[in-house]
């Protein structure tokens, strides 16, 4: 079967393996991410694979707290080591992660978080939309999978594009830092609370705030 590209770049993103090695394990494993994901660590190409199964206890709950107190977040970020938890190189990561749900509002870590229920129900949506702009039955369901696709992108924290280098993703970020750190890192788990939110106010631009303070 033909390789989806977009599966290339999740198998490269989520295992810090090259490309054409992740196009031979899709190959091998029919477009299947997870047996891909097991291939390329057997063959020991899986650089951020290879550490994913090891313990991370060890970390960090990093807070941030936008300008004026509008947003706050906290972020537990695990490590393997006490070591690697207190270095200024896990510590950035961390603040980065926290501004990144500060001006993202991520609902979940990952797609597997997502209720199946809350799918089926937007796939359902998104199919009664496509059908009301008057798209051939035909090519729906492909549609449809494209959308639910940016749904992850944009509800789901490490399929996000990374707010200082939009041409990553977080998950790429992560990897990255797992293959120069040389320890398991793995975001478990995140709170954000904005203030009002639920009341009726006037709709701020809070990403551009935040940005804003990233470039100062």
């Amino acid at each position: 079967m033909a390789v989806n590209a977009s599966a290339v770049k999740e198998l490269r993103e989520r295992t810090g393996a090259g490309m054409l090695d992740c196009k031979k394990a899709l190959d091998e494993t029919n477009g299947d991410v997870s047996k891909a994901i097991d291939l390329l660590r057997e063959k020991g190409l899986a650089a951020a694979a290879n550490k994913a199964g090891r313990t991370a206890t060890e970390g960090t709950v990093e807070s941030y707290i936008h300008a004026g107190g509008k947003i706050g977040v906290l972020v537990e970020i695990n490590c393997e080591t006490d070591f690697v938890g207190k270095t200024d190189q896990f510590k950035d990561f961390a603040r980065d992660i926290a501004m990144q749900i500060a001006a993202t509002n991520p609902r979940y870590v990952r797609r597997e978080e997502v209720p199946q229920d809350d799918i089926e129900k937007e796939k359902e949506i998104l199919k009664a939309q496509a059908l009301n702009e008057g798209k051939p039955e035909k090519i729906i369901e492909k549609m449809v999978e494209g959308r639910i696709s940016k749904y992850y992108e944009e509800f789901c924290l490490l399929e996000q594009s990374f707010i200082k280098d939009p041409d990553k993703t977080i998950s790429a970020i992560l990897n990255e830092k797992i293959n120069t750190i040389g320890e398991n890192i793995s975001i478990r788990r995140f709170a954000r609370f904005e203030l009002g939110e639920g009341l009726e106010k006037k709709v701020d631009n809070f990403v551009e705030e935040v940005m804003a303070q990233v470039k100062h």
